[in-house]
Parts: C-alpha cells; structure tokens; sequence
C-alpha cells in the first residue's frame, strides 16, 4: 500500500462519481498537483483554503479532496493577493496536490443528495432530473464464431451495463456480404471474390465517457480487418445520474416535524421556510445539495409536498409559496456529508489507507 499514487485515490473517486457527468459550466478535476506522486494520506473537505493545506501537511497528507473547486476562471497572476492565490502557492510549495469533485459528485447515483435522503432516513430514493444525452448504443457486425468473443469484449471494457444489471446485449442473425479488394487481408472469403458470410449483429449501450474504451476493445477482439460498427447517439435520459433526488418518508409527517428532523440531521441551528398549513400531511420529499432553487419547479412535478435545498432565493419563497413547502439549510449544511462519501468510497478500495476528516474546517457562515 506504500506504493499507492495519487492517481490510485483519483480513479477509485472518479469510478463513483465520473468527471463526464459535471455540469459543463464545472470545473472539477485536479486543481492544482501532480498525480504520479506516491500518495502519503488524503485530508477531506468541503472547501480547499490556506488553513486546509496546512492541516494537510502536519497530518502528513499531500492529497486534499474537496468538494467545492478553487479553480472557477482563469488566474491572470499568482501573487498570493487573494484566498485562492494563497491557496494554490501553499499547496504547489508543499507538494500538496488538490482535486476537487463538485457537480460530478452532485450528479452521482450515492452522491451528495442521495446522501442527504439516506441521512434523513427516506426510502425509495430516485434521481429528480435526470441527466439526458450521456448515453451511446454500439452496433457492431461481428462473423457468428467470434460473436461471444467481441461480446465479453465490449463488456470487460465497461459496455452493456444498466444500473444494477450487467453484461446486456442485444443479438440479431443475418447474412453479411463484401468483396476483398487487392491489398485486403480477408478473414474469411478470397481476394476479389464476392463472399457472404453469416453474421451476428450485437447492440450495447455505454455512457459518452467509455467510447474510446470500448471502442478499442471492440476492434482489439474483432476478427476483420475492417469491422463495420456505428455509434448512436441516444437521447435517453438516465435515471442513475443527474440533479437531486426525490424520496419517500417510512411515515407521514407535519411541517414541523420534518423540519426539526431536518434541523438535527444536518446540524443547521435555523432553517428558512415558507408559510405552510400545520396539518399538511408530508410523505414524498425532494431535496438538492447546494444552490438547488433552480429544481424546485422538478420537485413539485414529482409530487413531493417538501423540497430541501440551499441559497434560495426570496422571490422562490414568493413564487412557489402554496404549491411545496420550501425548507433552506444554508449551503455548507447541505454539502457536509460528501467527506463521507470521500471517505467510504476510499476506504472500500483502499483499507487502512491514511484518510482524514478535516477537523479545521467549519462553517464559514455563523448563525447569531
């Protein structure tokens, strides 16, 4: 486990929570560091600063993971003038390498709202706004001897996976024709000889990310030397990832009981609401970690009575006032838990491995 690189922690990160399925505005990745360095210990947080680098240091710690990135626009100069300047000078000087996991972790299936419901104790967690377009079908035509090969193929290279089911495919016989060509190398049939050739057309699906993956796989196992295939782009969404959730509660609840229940579960000392009727009856919960006002519009249409988010905004509370019953938990409340995830995700892969909690690190708005 000495051995272990930075890279190692990243890709076990990056297998849970995919850099593909960031928002496109995001900047998630590494922000700062090298990744082939030996990896001593990783220091987990919410947000990467001055203070954080240090800790990482006297833990002994050249890995910090953060949810938020430090890295939004481009920096023109590295003075040190602001937080994020002292922050990235103090990590390049110490070796300390950052990687941030914001929108890619939102979006997860286990991420950062399906945590938020597991907390809270609901069940029969699902995705609220489902990413769309993430998603490719393969067709490739393969000689009926070789169909099982180029099959395991595809699927050792991470194709033909949906949700909690694996190794999916979709076969159709047929009969395929070609005529070799001088310079050809045919597997099967003559050079200028018209041939025809039993073949089986194998469908999968894959995400965006895996193409070059699979892709590679396919033709490493394929027999012709001009495999005839065609990826398909696919405009379905995909329930496993995208923008919040929505849950059920095993019994019903009034306003207030949700409420305080959300107060103690997430340590948020007040809560901001709108106005609701004491005898509304709460079954169906929705909720999105950070700034997720923007979802309150999903969450009504999904039949929640509660939507649970951060940073909403007062005309929210207007607008929406008699459709959902709104509860803000401030933003750092919402994320807090996603150094869980950090943590179990590492842990699972990589046992005993040097993984720290940030104990520095507090919420940088105080309730007075």
């Amino acid at each position: 486990m000495n051995n272990l690189l930075i890279q190692d922690i990243i890709t076990a990160i990056e297998a849970h929570s995919p850099l593909h399925i960031q928002e496109e505005w995001d900047n998630c990745g590494v922000q700062v560091g090298k990744i082939s360095d030996v990896c001593t210990g990783v220091l987990l947080c919410v947000d990467a600063t001055p203070a954080i680098i240090d800790e990482a240091i006297e833990k002994g710690c050249n890995l910090v993971i953060s949810h938020h990135p430090i890295l939004f626009k481009g920096l023109k100069r590295i003075t040190g003038h602001t937080l994020v300047e002292q922050t990235v000078i103090k990590a390049i000087t110490a070796g300390v390498t950052i990687y941030s996991c914001h929108t890619a972790i939102d979006n997860a299936t286990n991420g950062v709202s399906w945590r938020m419901a597991q907390k809270l104790g609901l069940t029969n967690i699902a995705t609220l706004a489902p990413q769309v377009g993430k998603m490719l079908k393969l067709s490739v035509i393969v000689p009926n001897t070789h169909a099982d090969i180029v099959k395991v193929a595809l699927f050792n290279a991470g194709a033909g996976q949906l949700g909690n089911y694996e190794s999916c495919s979709f076969s159709t016989k047929g009969e395929g024709s070609f005529k070799a060509l001088d310079g050809a190398s045919p597997f099967v049939g003559d050079i200028m000889e018209y041939h025809i050739e039993p073949e089986t057309r194998i469908d999968v699906i894959l995400p965006r990310w895996l193409r070059h993956k699979v892709e590679t796989a396919m033709i490493d196992a394929h027999p012709y030397e001009e495999p005839a295939y065609e990826f398909i782009a696919l405009e379905n969404s995909s329930k496993y990832t995208g923008s919040g959730v929505v849950a059920q509660s095993t019994t019903t609840l009034t306003p207030q009981q949700l409420i305080e229940n959300v107060k103690a579960t997430f340590s948020s000392p007040v809560v901001r609401c709108n106005a609701f009727d004491p005898d509304m009856c709460i079954k169906r919960i929705a909720m999105c970690g950070g700034a997720g006002a923007f979802m309150i519009p999903n969450a009504i249409k999904s039949g929640a009575q509660a939507f649970i988010t951060s940073d909403t905004r007062y005309h929210d509370f207007v607008d929406y006032a008699h459709q959902i019953l709104i509860i803000d938990i401030g933003h750092f409340e919402s994320e807090q838990y996603t150094k869980e995830i950090f943590y179990h995700v590492i842990t699972e892969k990589f046992p005993n491995f040097a993984v720290y909690y940030s104990e520095k690190e507090n919420n940088p708005i105080n309730y007075l």
